[in-house]
């Protein structure tokens, strides 16, 4: 079964979920260092916090927040991914994840997942200029969240 989001309003959630997500805003804030403590400031356990953690987002947070999961064939030479990394940061794209696979037959796969909330431009630009870097020999978008 597909995952199903609901937008629902606050007075309608339960405790845990609220709790959940002033503790993360207080570690977001760093006023609090650790789970424990913000959960703990916060009158909710430790593991209702890791129960909910991922999956409550403030809904002006979750429209702001973009990930592109990018699939490419590399050639196996020194700096290819390195020029593919600094091209994605002079974009603003921030690097989630990198997955890469040992090269065959000179190439390697590289599964890149890219918070693209800042952005300049559009993703077809950014895959544009990944393209045209010289060692990259396929770029696509597998995937988007």
């Amino acid at each position: 079964m597909a995952e199903r989001y609901f937008a629902v309003r606050e007075d309608l959630l339960p405790e845990g979920i609220l709790k959940t997500e002033q503790a993360k805003e207080l570690l977001r804030r760093g006023e609090s260092a650790t789970v424990h403590e913000a959960a703990e400031r916060v009158g909710l356990s430790r593991s209702a916090f890791y129960k909910y953690k991922d999956g409550v987002y403030l809904l002006e947070k979750a429209t702001r927040e973009r990930i592109a999961t990018l699939s490419m064939d590399l050639e196996h030479h020194a700096g290819v991914l390195s020029k593919v990394l600094g091209t994605m940061a002079a974009n603003e794209g921030n690097v989630l994840t990198i997955s890469q696979s040992i090269p065959l037959q000179g190439l390697a796969n590289v599964v890149i997942s890219l918070d693209t909330s800042h952005i300049d431009g559009d993703l077809a630009e950014l895959l544009a200029k990944l393209r045209a870097l010289d060692g990259v020999k396929r770029a696509h978008i597998v995937g988007r969240g």
